[in-house]
Order: C-alpha cells, then structure tokens, then sequence
C-alpha cells in the first residue's frame, strides 16, 4: 500500500531544478574522495516526527494529517510501518532511527508492550529484507510516561529503576535483532527540578551503574553497536545530568565509562546549553568522543527545543568541517531529529522539509571539504598560534619548561607584540567559498 500515491522517487536535479520534489543539491551518487554522498552523510529519517508526531507543541494541539490515523493501536503502528517504507524508498534515505513506543502502543503491562514490539518488530524485519534502508539507531523512551515523573536510572524510586532496565534491555535485544549500528541513551528525565529534595550523588552513581549493567548486557548478548549519549541541559528537567558534551565526557570518566560510549549531537541541544552546534562537535571531536549527530536547528527567538528542519548553510558547513575533520562519522550518521512547522501539516511536507534539510548538508559538506582542501581555516590556526612552533612556546607544548624559566623569559621581554585576529576577514572568507559554491568559481 502507498500512503504517498502522488509523489514519484526523490531525484537529484541541481541547482537550476525548479521542481519542489527534487534534489539541489544533494546527488547521492557523486563522490567527494572514494565515498559518495550517500556513503559519507549517512542520512538518517527520525521515526517519531516523522511519522508518530502530531505537530503539537507546548501551546497548541497537533496538526498534522497523516493518512495512516484513520487506524488506532496496532493497526496504526502497522499502517506507520507501511507509510515509513514506502516515504524511505521515495526518498531514498539510508538509515532510520526509533524509540521503542514510536513503533509500538505500549500494553497494560510491560509484558504486553513486549508483545506488541515484537510484532512490529517482525514486521520491520521483513520490509527491512526488501529494502536498503537500515538502523542507524534505537532507544527505550523512558521519559514520556507518567511512570517516569521522578526520572528512570536516576529515579527515587528501586522500582523504577527496574522497569527502566527491563525497557533497555528490551531495546538492546531488538537493537541486535534489526541490525542496528548504534543505540542511544537520551536521559530525557535524568536530572532534578530542585536539590531540596535530590541526592545527586546517588542519582548519578545509580545512572553509572545502569550505563555499566547496559555495556554488560550488550555484550552478553553480542549486540556490537556503538553507545552514544545525546546531551541536553534542560527541557523537561531543570538540569539535566547529560547537559553537554563536556558534562557527559566528565560523567564517563568519572564512571569508567569512557572507552564504551561516544556523544549523539543534536544542534538545538546545543544551543540551549549556551553553545554553538560547531561547539559541541568540536569538544566531541578533539576528545575523540563523536559519534553521530541529530540534524536539526532551533529558532533564535523561541526558549524551547523546536527541532526546525536544518537550512541555515553557515551551520551545516561548519558542522560538516568537524565531521570531516573527525574522518566522518564511522557507524554514526546524520539523523533528521526534526519536524516540519505546525503550519506545514500535509503529507507532503515531510518531503519537502527532508528534501531542504539534505541539500542544506550537501551544500554544507561540499563547502567544508573545499575549506579544508584550500587550508583556510587551518592556515588560519597556523598563524596564530606560530609562537607555540618555536622557543619558549615550543617548549611549553613539548614540557620542557617550568615557572622558573617562564619567569626568566617573562621578565626579560621588552615588548609584545600581538596580532589581529581578523574576525571579520574570516567570516567574509566563509561567505565567499559559500557564495561561490555553486558559481562555477
């Protein structure tokens, strides 16, 4: 069955292509070095606004009509496998990504929610046999349920804790079962609204604990995915325990966690923590911690997390310069974990919001790789930092000093110069490469 009957195969283009269903920018099959774009960006459908969200939003119900909720229960989650494949094939994504209760109505009981995974569970696995598309990732959503008002590894309640496990272990199992590369673990109640009546070290000591128990499990198991955290500093809670990546880096040190999970960017996360996406991909990076990324964007003028589909070509290329920078994203991708405006409530509009969101990160990579290439960033960084290449600031990043000798040289220095920083020469430099992209330039 189709549920999208008027839409053909998404096709590249280019840029002169007037047609709303088509690609830009964004051609699947031309190769940057040895990988193809398809290959290397590794794109990624979010299960849940795509086709379990209804457009609502913290002021407002849903809007959003979708063929497929003229069914209710495990009709629906049937009718939503079928509408998930035939929307991959159209688009010709590669990968997607769930949460256990996007696939399946949970049950009266645990033990009935299971059932119900696993009958669409068998049912993806069938149509991912016909299909190219596979799992970039899943996850147990241990946070919308009132049952997790108090949180779930980092829960008052032992009870808790338990059922939050039960669900993870659940999640792994079907992680392994549908050839999933990477689980993630979003700890979307995992914090506190006040420390009045929170003990922190317990919670946290408890959340390592369950990070511990997990690794245990997967590899009891032989689930190899790779693990991935997904930062966020608030929203639902007042501070969250994963509030960014150098917090979350700092939690699994501390918990010997550190050779087991990477990070899963997503950009709004970032900005509501006070940072720029590039900011996070770049701790992440340099820490050897990046794994994959939730592509999306927030808007500047809203307080919340409102997951806009990603257009804004200055912060897909920078983006993309840390990604490429990194080696790519190994068994990770770039995940759309964004949803079209609640004004743009037809079916086709997952299209057209998908079809933007690629282009803008083929726009973006194309731009980084051409960056780097022309070492404009990193010439940059040569310069600047040139003091640090010889005498005593060799000597600073070789440990071959000490305050003695800094006080030495200090004190028989007569003048220091400094250097501009240019700022505003750079920002011009990255508009050019962008502007001239596709100029022919």
């Amino acid at each position: 069955m189709t549920y999208f009957e008027n839409i053909s195969k998404i096709n590249y283009e280019g840029p002169k292509s007037t047609n709303p269903y088509a690609f830009k920018f964004y051609n699947p099959e031309e190769k940057i070095g040895d990988q193809t774009l398809e290959e290397y960006l590794r794109f990624g459908v979010a299960y849940w606004h795509t086709f379990t969200q209804d457009l609502s939003d913290p002021f407002g119900a849903g809007t959003a009509v979708r063929p497929w909720d003229k069914f209710s229960g495990l009709d629906l989650a049937k009718a939503r496998v079928e509408a998930s494949f035939d929307f991959f094939e159209k688009l010709g994504v590669p990968y997607f990504c769930f949460h256990d209760v996007d696939i399946a109505p949970e049950g009266n009981s645990l033990r009935e929610t299971y059932q119900n995974l696993d009958i669409i569970v068998s049912m993806l696995k069938d149509y991912m046999k016909d299909s190219k598309v596979k799992l970039l990732w899943n996850t147990a959503n241990n946070f919308t349920n009132p049952r997790f008002l108090h949180g779930a590894a980092s829960s008052n309640n032992a009870d808790i804790f338990a059922y939050s496990a039960a669900k993870v272990k659940k999640g792994l199992e079907i992680g392994k079962e549908l050839g999933g590369e990477n689980y993630v673990f979003w700890g979307g109640r995992e914090g506190y609204e006040t420390l009045l009546n929170t003990d922190m070290k317990l919670e946290m000591d408890n959340l390592g604990r369950f990070f511990h128990m997990a690794v245990d499990y997967a590899k009891e198991i032989g689930f190899d995915a790779q693990f991935l955290i997904e930062p966020k500093p608030k929203e639902p809670t007042t501070h969250q325990y994963d509030f960014d990546v150098a917090t979350g880096y700092a939690f699994l040190q501390h918990y010997g966690l550190q050779d087991h999970f990477k990070f899963n960017i997503e950009a709004n996360h970032a900005t509501l923590a006070g940072h720029t996406f590039e900011h996070e991909l770049r701790y992440a990076r340099v820490n050897g911690m990046l794994g994959s990324v939730d592509a999306n964007q927030g808007d500047p003028l809203l307080g919340w997390d409102t997951d806009e589909f990603p257009t804004d070509l200055y912060s897909t290329t920078l983006a993309m310069y840390e990604i490429i920078k990194n080696g790519g994203l190994g068994k990770g991708g770039l995940n759309f974990d964004a949803k079209a405006r609640r004004g743009s409530f037809e079916p086709e509009d997952l299209f057209h919001a998908h079809i933007a969101g690629m282009d803008s990160f083929a726009v973006g990579y194309k731009v980084a790789q051409k960056l780097i290439d022309d070492n404009v960033l990193d010439g940059i960084l040569d310069v600047r930092y040139k003091s640090y290449t010889e005498g005593i600031g060799l000597d600073v990043v070789q440990g071959k000093t000490n305050f003695h000798k800094l006080e030495e040289h200090a004190l028989g220095l007569t003048e220091i110069k400094h250097q501009s920083g240019r700022l505003e020469k750079i920002k011009a430099t990255l508009n050019q490469y962008l502007l001239q992209a596709y100029a022919g330039e």
